[in-house]
């Protein structure tokens, strides 16, 4: 397939699953204690057996909250298009894969990787149930992207509670043919420069396939969602301002953690990342390295950045800043997004945001961010 654009920050949220996945995927032990739909007051909403509530069928976001005109501009852009009113009629436009390359070809976009429902495993408080419905998950994704295999590039959840479960996940999922995983970030996760780590590390070396780290709030949702007022939009604000930031001990802990060097097949993307932060943790890293690890014996051997350079790569949508600094980030290693459905996103109008913040930049570099450097990191076919 001949690619122009490809979005390598998309989503597919349990919100806008259908409705039976995990009730008729799991196994007899787990049927209870999966998500499932019932009716509410205003309309059909995902919960659980232990109450939670994961949000509307269909609704806004990851959270899938109840659409109002009038609260977000980028979430009343995605509106004019009937996205929320067709998925109240039960129109599955972000969940069918040929509704959804539809809504692909309304932004320009040829190929999309999607991120999946790792958000919910840590607001089901139930790790054992939270590993099946990821199975389940896992098992219907291979399938949604077997409509379209060049153009939708699905990514396997992986829980990162059991780290033993984790690793045979992994190899299982490589041998289904999806083109990446997904490890989830917990409140509770070890830092990934822990050892704790290594059965990870290893089978991502040996099915050779990418790992991925999606931004991720640092703080349960319900903290500020309990909340009313001034509180609850200053805690949300925080929430929405500050979750990039929490991929900087992440990618740290990899690369210092000597990882990358033990481990040269491991790639590594950041979904949704943003790029701003970027050249001062490379700095700060090189500097440190510099100044007083280099002395140590710590099996690297080369300056952090330069494994960032090689084996990683970072995805955003729009920022003023960071597109002024990719000379020092490194062109190669950074990849566009549009993070569609998500209300933060720029679909269906990634043309006009991809023409305003890279009008500064060649058309080869503007080319490798917005297309190339996916095509290559996916193995795809130009």
């Amino acid at each position: 397939m001949k690619y122009n654009r490809v979005s390598a920050d998309c989503h597919l949220d349990l919100c806008c699953l259908p409705p039976e996945i995990f009730v008729s995927g799991a196994s007899s032990t787990f049927k209870g204690r999966v998500p499932f739909v019932v009716d509410g007051p205003n309309g059909p909403y995902w919960t659980a057996k232990n109450g939670a509530n994961f949000g509307l069928v269909n609704g806004v976001g990851p959270t899938g909250q109840p659409y109002v005109k009038g609260k977000q501009a980028r979430v009343d852009r995605m509106a004019e298009t009937g996205l929320y009113e067709d998925g109240r009629k039960g129109i599955r436009r972000v969940s069918d894969p040929d509704l959804r390359i539809k809504e692909m070809e309304r932004d320009g976009v040829d190929a999309e990787v999607i991120y999946g429902i790792l958000g919910t495993a840590e607001r089901l408080q139930d790790p054992d149930a939270s590993t099946e419905m990821m199975r389940v998950y896992n098992d219907w994704l291979i399938d949604f992207c077997s409509h379209y295999p060049d153009r939708h590039i699905g990514l396997a959840c992986i829980p990162s509670g059991n780290i033993e479960d984790s690793a045979k996940e992994i190899r299982r999922v490589a041998k289904l043919g999806f083109r990446g995983v997904e490890i989830a970030i917990t409140l509770d996760m070890m830092p990934t420069w822990h050892p704790v780590w290594e059965p990870i590390w290893q089978a991502l070396n040996d099915v050779d396939i990418p790992v991925h780290f999606h931004a991720a709030p640092s703080v349960p949702f319900e903290l500020f969602e309990n909340q009313t007022g001034a509180v609850r939009s200053a805690g949300f604000f925080w929430s929405v301002t500050t979750f990039q930031a929490n991929l900087f001990p992440v990618i740290v802990g990899i690369i210092v953690g000597s990882v990358l060097e033990r481990y040269p097949n491991i790639r590594v993307a950041m979904g949704e990342s943003g790029i701003g932060w970027l050249p001062y943790a490379l700095d700060r890293l090189d500097a440190q390295w510099d100044e007083r690890f280099k002395f140590h014996d710590m099996g690297l051997t080369m300056k952090p950045s330069d494994y960032w350079r090689r084996q990683c790569r970072a995805t955003f949508q729009y920022e003023k800043v960071g597109t002024k600094f990719i000379d020092y980030i490194g062109a190669d290693t950074l990849m566009w997004g549009s993070d569609f459905p998500h209300g933060d996103g720029v679909w269906p109008d990634s043309s006009e945001f991809i023409a305003k913040q890279f009008s500064h930049l060649s058309a080869t570099d503007t080319r490798k961010i917005t297309c190339d450097n996916a095509v290559k990191f996916y193995g795809l076919t130009n």
